[in-house]
């Protein structure tokens, strides 16, 4: 990506989160990190360390805290981001809604009680995605049905860093 369209989206997203809740303040910001193994640009979610690294050159990575899925439904492989959302609407998979029969067919986008939070970052192979909350306190734990839940302003940052077609890694 160019700089000119990077800076842009980087406004953009900015611009974005000035629309967001700004009471859901991270309680724990990224930070640059010493990071090997992985190719420049990949997204690498560490499950048992609930951490999202970017990598952003040969030896180091943004890290960023994450909430990831529970005990029986987290995953692990390779993935791609097909699709990114600002303030997406959110439907319930079916085992959500089999879990929880009350919640409607669909919330709207900025719904406090919308899931997604501020954007959603849609993956490969199945109905999962890195996305935000509406929880800020669920970040750090294993509370997820496999989805990886960010901080707003972290999703935010992530969103305007990344694109359609970037590997993802989810470890154990």
């Amino acid at each position: 990506m160019s700089y000119v369209l990077r800076s842009l989206a980087v406004i953009a997203a900015t611009v974005v989160f000035a629309a967001v809740d700004t009471a859901q303040q991270p309680a724990q910001a990224q930070a640059t990190v010493a990071f090997r193994g992985y190719p420049v640009g990949t997204v690498v979610v560490m499950t048992n360390q609930r951490r999202l690294y970017y990598v952003v050159s040969a030896d180091r990575a943004i890290s960023y805290p994450v909430g990831v899925g529970r005990a029986g439904q987290q995953w692990s492989g390779t993935a791609s981001i097909t699709g990114k959302y600002i303030r997406p609407a959110w439907s319930p998979p079916a085992d959500i809604k089999r879990a929880n029969p009350k919640l409607p067919n669909v919330i709207e986008g900025g719904s406090p009680r919308n899931p997604m939070g501020a954007a959603a970052l849609t993956l490969s192979g199945g109905e999962y995605a890195i996305h935000g909350t509406n929880q800020p306190g669920s970040i750090g734990g294993f509370v997820s049905y496999g989805c990886i839940r960010m901080h707003n302003a972290h999703v935010l940052d992530l969103y305007a860093r990344v694109g359609v077609g970037t590997q993802v890694i989810v470890t154990r």
